[in-house]
């Protein structure tokens, strides 16, 4: 349709004219997401004239194609211009029923000058103007038409995923507080859920793009107990125990008989989830206080339900467990025994007395990931640092995982990484090219073996234990740091036999290789070691390898020229380590 006629009947001001050509613009530009750029000045100007009429008493037909076509036009993020006023967004928000009454004095942020150039007046003066329109615009009515607060909402969620000073300005109205105002009232039914998902969507984008504003919801706002609350009624959970949930119509039936969430719920839940996982996302690397803990061990107690929950279909089931466990992994460690809590049941998976359902959970989701293969960095590792720490920390879990991933060693003949068992896996990913997947996957093996050198060489083979092992000093073996009980490792028959003919290297029983320098003199021996020494003197020239050596700190440190030429003469010299700066003794 063309923008013109559209401009020549709003600017008549008239409401039928202007309701019968902004429906016919709406149908018509419903699904359009790509705009003409030629066209970018009649947007504008057709956007000034919708912001004119929604400052009048209109008609609620008209008001509504007012608020769809200003939704339409804010996926344009060339020709946000006439709305990320403090004015505009003020009567956006007025319409969504989130205006904040009582304004503050706009804080002063990055975007302050290019702020003052599109609203053309200080922090004070807008806060005025803003306080002007609040008063002098139509109030809604006590029963707010709900297609209206669902456009208005829309409409400022574009323009916060488009445009940096609309964020800014929606900051200085303090929007978050007139959403939080109405979160709430979860409990209520007057909302429906069009309404409760997008104030949802609205508080994870200012959460993920302001960080006064997470800061604001997590602290002033008390969020973590207000999204919880919001999470308990969205899912309709009794507490049965103490930080054990149910569903309230289901108490008494197991977790994993429950019928899956339904596709509302679903949707509501993945919001709450995300908004959370940003308030809460320096949590694990702070000490937390008494209260803290309480209310994260909470909401630990609704994560673990979430869990154990199924959506509708597969593959939304895959994406809800995903933003449960990035929520998980926020959580302070201490507070993580809450998925431990629940009592042992007909159908629980039990392990020293403890159910691990929740654990088995997130053991089955990390091996599905694992086998899926892809974006292993962003798919992958929240399980896997779960996992990790969670052992690191739980006696029960890291002897529960160690059961299920490094059973008893049987198969002595096939190398760590070959085969199809959940080892056979994590051993793989110790050579991936992503260091962060590799150095995550060796971290997990290791403290399943208790830190322990020689028994993570004994399940993963020294090569490919040999990276994780130079970065923490280990080299020439012992125990890292890690405080864990002294149970003894098991060791069953068949590796006891085959443990003297085991390469340590590749971690197998290899077929006996014949001496290459059998029959040889001990001239022609040392001669062999010279023209070895001597290779790797002139590949070290080139730079095209460095030759390294075993300090005594179980680091690997650079051999120099003159040590390879003492090493020609004498293949048993150890070179000498610099001297410690921090010393104090004097040579």
């Amino acid at each position: 349709m063309d923008l013109r006629v559209v401009i020549e009947q709003m600017e008549t001001g008239e409401q039928d004219r202007a309701l019968a050509v902004l429906q016919s613009f709406n149908t018509e530009m419903s699904q359009c997401f790509t705009f003409n750029r030629e066209e970018a000045k009649e947007r504008e100007h057709l956007g000034e004239l919708l912001l004119g009429f929604l400052c009048k008493e209109l008609q609620p037909s008209c008001l509504l194609a007012c608020l769809e076509t200003i939704r339409i036009l804010t996926r344009d993020k060339h020709c946000l211009e006439p709305f990320i006023s403090h004015s505009a967004m003020l009567t956006l928000a007025r319409y969504a029923g989130i205006a904040n009454v009582h304004l503050a004095k706009p804080a002063q942020g990055p975007f302050e000058e290019s702020k003052v150039g599109v609203v053309g007046k200080d922090g004070e003066e807008a806060a005025e103007d803003s306080r002007a329109l609040l008063k002098e615009s139509p109030c809604p009515s006590k029963n707010p038409d709900q297609e209206v607060i669902v456009e208005a909402l829309k409409s400022i969620c574009n323009i916060l995923l488009h445009n940096e000073i609309g964020q800014v300005v929606a900051a200085d109205l303090h929007l978050i507080n007139g959403v939080a105002e109405r979160l709430k009232q979860c409990n209520h039914t007057t909302w429906n859920h069009q309404v409760r998902f997008f104030d949802l969507r609205l508080t994870f984008l200012l959460t993920a793009l302001r960080v006064d504003v997470r800061a604001q919801l997590a602290q002033e706002l008390h969020g973590i107990k207000l999204l919880g609350n919001q999470l308990e009624a969205t899912l309709g959970l009794s507490w049965p125990d103490p930080l054990v949930t149910a569903r309230a119509e289901f108490e008494g039936v197991p977790l994993e008989e429950l019928p899956p969430l339904s596709r509302q719920q679903t949707e509501l839940t993945m919001e709450i989830l995300k908004i959370l996982f940003n308030i809460t996302f320096d949590t694990n690397r702070r000490k937390v206080d008494e209260e803290e803990a309480a209310e994260y061990r909470h909401l630990g107690a609704l994560l673990r339900h979430c869990l154990m929950s199924r959506a509708d279909g597969e593959e939304r089931t895959e994406e809800f467990r995903s933003h449960t466990v990035n929520l998980l992994g926020n959580l302070p460690l201490l507070c993580l025994d809450v998925l431990l809590l629940p009592k042992v049941e007909h159908g629980s998976i039990e392990y020293m007395g403890v159910n691990m359902d929740a654990v088995n959970m997130l053991l089955e989701f990390m091996e599905k990931r694992l086998d899926h293969g892809h974006k292993m960095k962003e798919t992958l590792l929240p399980c896997l640092n779960l996992l990790t720490e969670s052992s690191r920390i739980h006696r029960e879990t890291r002897k529960f995982l160690r059961s299920k991933v490094l059973p008893p060693l049987r198969d002595v003949k096939n190398r760590p990484e070959v085969g199809n068992a959940l080892r056979n896996k994590l051993v793989r990913l110790m050579t991936h090219i992503d260091t962060n997947v590799k150095d995550c996957a060796a971290e997990f093996l290791f403290v399943l073996c208790k830190e322990s050198v020689s028994r993570f060489i004994k399940y993963t083979g020294y090569g490919n234990a040999a990276g994780l092992l130079a970065a923490r000093g280990l080299l020439r073996g012992g125990r890292d740091s890690g405080i864990y009980s002294e149970d003894e490792d098991s060791e069953t028959e068949e590796y006891r036999e085959a443990k003297p003919h085991i390469n340590l290297i590749t971690g197998v029983v290899e077929e006996e290789q014949p001496n290459p320098m059998e029959g040889m003199t001990e001239e022609q021996k040392e001669c062999e070691a010279m023209k070895l020494v001597n290779m790797f003197d002139r590949l070290s020239r080139t730079n095209f390898i460095q030759p390294m050596q075993l300090s005594s700190d179980g680091k690997m440190r650079e051999l120099t020229r003159e040590d390879l030429n003492k090493l020609a003469t004498n293949p048993l010299f150890q070179s000498e380590e610099p001297a410690d700066p921090d010393s104090d003794d004097e040579s």
